[in-house]
């Protein structure tokens, strides 16, 4: 049976998550009910992760197997004629039967958009995480040098993480400014439930309260959540990317 490979954005704010629920709305149930409704046959989706209710995502990947006679780059159009607004697709293609979107995944890279300072605007309240304050880039960005590297994160997820492993390998994390906003960005070969948002609170904490990186290293070393910092909240979490091996890298 035939792979398609899609490529989409959403916006999280309408969606519980990206993993199918019996009842609250999710981004692969839009999925999965608008390809019923294309092709008359229930299909599961594949994405390369899953991102928290709240969460966007910029770039995710996602695959199925069907034997509809729809041009493989024809689904993209098509899908994007019944999905709801908060969801598109930008690319619809056919790969082997060897690419598995999630399996097959090399790299994952998330950003987190932070508004500083007194003024917002309403357009962004659903989309970035404001703070008040100026936080110190310089310093954020030494604290966050202590990620680098394989670790055990059980400090920075979730109780109900189901992962059969907590360790996972982080090739870069750093701050930088982007047209009026603080972005951090974080790559990695996969992340854990709340992952990035737990490390975002812990830095800002550590920031504001000085500290240096060997009380990161301390904080990851304990692989206890009661050692994290707040959990900065889902609406400044984007999936930025995803990452694939040749012949399936862009």
């Amino acid at each position: 049976m035939p792979r398609i490979r899609l490529d989409l954005s959403y916006d999280g704010t309408m969606f519980c998550g990206w993993q199918l629920q019996k009842t609250d709305p999710s981004v692969q149930g839009a999925l999965e009910t608008a390809l019923e409704t294309l092709t008359g046959t229930m299909t599961r989706v594949i994405g390369s992760g899953r991102t928290d209710s709240g969460v966007h995502a910029l770039n995710q990947t996602a695959h199925f197997d069907s034997d509809a006679s729809i041009p493989p780059e024809k689904y993209s159009l098509a899908l994007n004629s019944i999905l709801p607004p908060g969801v598109r697709i930008y690319r619809s293609l056919a790969v082997g039967e060897d690419f598995h979107a999630r399996f097959s995944a090399r790299k994952r890279t998330y950003r987190y958009y932070i508004k500083p300072g007194p003024k917002t605007s309403p357009f962004c309240e659903s989309r970035v995480y404001r703070i008040r304050r100026y936080p110190d880039i310089l310093q954020l960005n030494t604290l966050a040098s202590a990620l680098i590297g394989t670790h055990d994160f059980t400090t920075f997820t979730a109780a109900g993480d189901a992962s059969d492993s907590r360790v996972r390998k982080i090739v870069a994390a750093s701050f930088f400014p982007k047209g009026g906003l603080l972005v951090f960005q974080i790559s990695g070969n996969a992340f854990l439930w709340r992952m990035v948002r737990s490390i975002v609170g812990t830095l800002l904490d550590l920031e504001q309260k000085g500290e240096e990186p060997q009380m990161l290293e301390k904080i990851i070393s304990a692989r206890d959540r009661n050692f994290a910092g707040p959990t900065a909240p889902a609406q400044g979490l984007y999936l930025y990317k995803v990452y694939y091996n040749e012949p399936y890298s862009d």
